[in-house]
């Protein structure tokens, strides 16, 4: 079996490493916000090219107390992409403000900033756009719509860590951005993670606050917030790795590289596109196929774990039906989402495999053409 992902090659890497840092940090008694914690921040801060950075203990807890910190809430409107995990929309739905989903660009799978204004009312308080599969969305065009009618940018960046756009890494051009360590991400924790970046002292340390029930001083809360910091353990894991994000970002891009090589001449295969000015990191390596679910279930069944990331867009999601979606609202995403499938992606897949899961999507295309 070829996994979309296999994080044990990567562990074997730096195996002497991790454990080193692990039991520096057990023998320490500094369990929770300590000089690893601390550390961490300032180095993603440096290599995002923000001011400050404030870890969480998830991606999910960056999103929402991004949007706490800019006192959205009930009654608030945030436009967003249904193309994504429903952990962009439900952390609108924690602070009770309600999503509006807007339409996506074709080539990127990200928000079009072409479909933003229609969207916006007096009610709009900000634009969460979401940059999915390691893909930077537009976000020059999207920052001047947001100046224009005076909104938030909240940047959900948690599959993206290391992308740019014009040489400017995601998560330095909105207000705040959002990053997950979840570990299936290019910069992963042993468990869950999640950092904010921002150019705003005053929204660092707000969300500072709010990570730590709400007060900036022990035993002195101003506000209601939540437990959301990174312990230490985790902390200490993310540096040991945190230096190789550059290398294993390159690696994923090499062998998306690859994959475009070998699929160059199969006509039904459309591969990503990676836009002028962009530097994609590859989170995912997705590709648009027609009879997706047969192929998808063909690849299983034969050795490749491919994925489908994400089947059902959000407006048409149950947990979203207050809002009263259907389909036809969102052709373009409601078009894509039948249509992605993601290949097995990792800095350590060999190019043994990669022609392995080509060979066998190429089988399947045939298989799955002939009993339609």
């Amino acid at each position: 079996m070829i996994p979309i992902l296999d994080l044990t090659k990567q562990y074997e890497q730096i195996q002497s490493e991790v454990e080193r840092a692990v039991l520096e940090v057990l023998k320490s008694g500094q369990y929770i916000v300590g000089k690893h914690n601390k550390a961490l921040e300032k180095e993603i801060a440096a290599f995002c090219g923000v001011k400050r950075a404030v870890a969480l203990n998830s991606g999910t807890d960056a999103l929402h107390l991004a949007l706490r910190a800019l006192d959205i809430g009930a009654g608030d409107e945030v436009i967003t992409t249904a193309f994504t995990f429903v952990a962009t929309t439900e952390a609108i739905g924690i602070v009770g403000a309600k999503p509006i989903f807007a339409d996506i660009d074709p080539n990127t799978f990200n928000l079009d900033p072409n479909q933003l204004e229609s969207k916006i009312t007096a009610k709009t308080k900000a634009i969460i756009p979401v940059h999915l599969y390691g893909q930077p969305a537009n976000m020059e065009e999207i920052m001047k719509i947001a100046k224009k009618y005076n909104l938030y940018v909240i940047e959900d960046c948690c599959q993206a860590i290391g992308a740019e756009l014009n040489g400017q890494k995601v998560g330095s051009f909105g207000d705040i951005g959002c990053f997950s360590f979840f570990p299936t991400k290019n910069l992963g924790a042993f468990g869950d993670g999640g950092m904010v970046t921002t150019n705003s002292d005053y929204l660092a340390d707000r969300i500072l606050a709010l990570r730590n029930h709400g007060g900036a001083v022990r035993y002195y809360h101003d506000e209601i917030g939540v437990n959301s910091r990174l312990d230490e353990v985790q902390a200490a894991i993310l540096r040991v790795k945190f230096p190789y994000i550059n290398e294993w970002n390159q690696k994923r891009k090499e062998n998306a590289y690859k994959y475009n090589e070998l699929l160059k001449d199969v006509k039904e295969v459309v591969t990503p596109r990676e836009l002028k000015g962009t530097k994609c990191i590859y989170h995912q390596y997705t590709i648009e196929i027609p009879n997706r679910d047969a192929i998808h279930k063909y690849l299983q069944e034969n050795g490749v774990g491919a994925m489908l990331y994400y089947p059902v867009p959000l407006h048409l999601q149950k947990v979203h039906a207050y809002l009263g979606g259907k389909l036809g609202d969102l052709p373009i995403t409601e078009e894509k989402t039948t249509r992605v499938l993601s290949l097995p992606m990792f800095p350590e897949i060999t190019y043994e495999q990669q022609k392995t899961v080509v060979e066998t999507l190429k089988k399947a295309l045939i298989e799955c053409k002939a009993t339609a």
